[in-house]
């Protein structure tokens, strides 16, 4: 099995702005996330960047990157224009790794991969892991996933799934959850694979209502048939990057590791 690892890139970020570009250890964070993808499996690399700047950083580290438009209103459409201006075949695999996430684990990476390519009857595939916290089971930014008994996503939801019966009495949503359900829930990890047609065929599919209602694109390709196989991982995935006090806990860790 062989498959291409994208990396959508983007300038613009209210939280922290130029975040592709920011230092770590020496690298530009986009850089790192390479650098990472770059120990799993994967026969090729490649950032799909908005701003000319990425692709010069990435040059002067030996990464490769590919300029996108700079108007693609989702990461999914980004990686769509880096398959055609790559020349990637409808058949062939990439894997999506966020570009925030420096400290992303190459098995797993690997393990969407397989994932995908031992099931047909998927258009994509990702990962969760269990949760162990009240306070992630309660966050609406913790995206939690139901399973079948083949691990196929039934559902992705914000909201804390799946509910157990006596859950209202144990204190429910109002009274705040003080208990996790048996089984443990799973945390949905935005990793995923694609087949190159399904990704080239994503971005012209219309938003379903339950897209825009939780505010998740994966509920799209739900919508509209297709289906998607979930790795369920042991590991936690290692922290990501939206903010300034999340760019100093990774510089930490480099510190710790260099």
């Amino acid at each position: 099995m062989s498959f291409c690892v994208l990396i959508p890139a983007r300038m613009a970020s209210s939280r922290l702005p130029d975040k592709p570009l920011a230092d770590i250890a020496g690298a530009p964070m986009v850089v790192r996330v390479a650098q990472r993808a770059l120990q799993s499996s994967a026969t090729r690399v490649v950032i799909a960047a908005d701003d000319v700047r990425i692709t010069t950083a990435c040059a002067q580290h030996q990464i490769q990157a590919v300029l996108t438009r700079s108007d693609h209103p989702s990461g999914s459409d980004r990686l769509a224009e880096a398959c055609e201006a790559l020349g990637l075949q409808d058949d062939e695999i990439v894997v999506n790794v966020q570009g925030d996430e420096p400290l992303i684990d190459p098995a797993s990476i690997d393990a969407v991969a397989q994932l995908l390519a031992q099931r047909p009857d998927c258009s994509m595939s990702t990962l969760a892991h269990a949760i162990d916290s009240v306070h992630d089971f309660a966050n609406p930014n913790v995206v939690k996933v139901v399973l079948d008994a083949r691990d196929t996503a039934l559902y992705f939801s914000r909201a804390p799934i799946a509910w157990w019966r006596d859950g209202f009495a144990q204190g429910g949503l109002n009274g705040g959850i003080t208990a996790l359900p048996n089984p443990a829930p799973l945390r949905h990890v935005g990793l995923y694979a694609y087949r190159v047609g399904f990704l080239r065929q994503f971005p012209q599919l219309p938003q379903a209502p339950l897209e825009i209602t939780e505010s998740l694109e994966q509920l799209r390709a739900m919508w509209h048939g297709h289906r998607i196989a979930v790795h369920v991982t042991d590991h936690a995935p290692g922290p990501g990057v939206d903010t300034p006090e999340d760019l100093a806990r990774v510089r930490e860790v480099f510190q710790r590791t260099a």
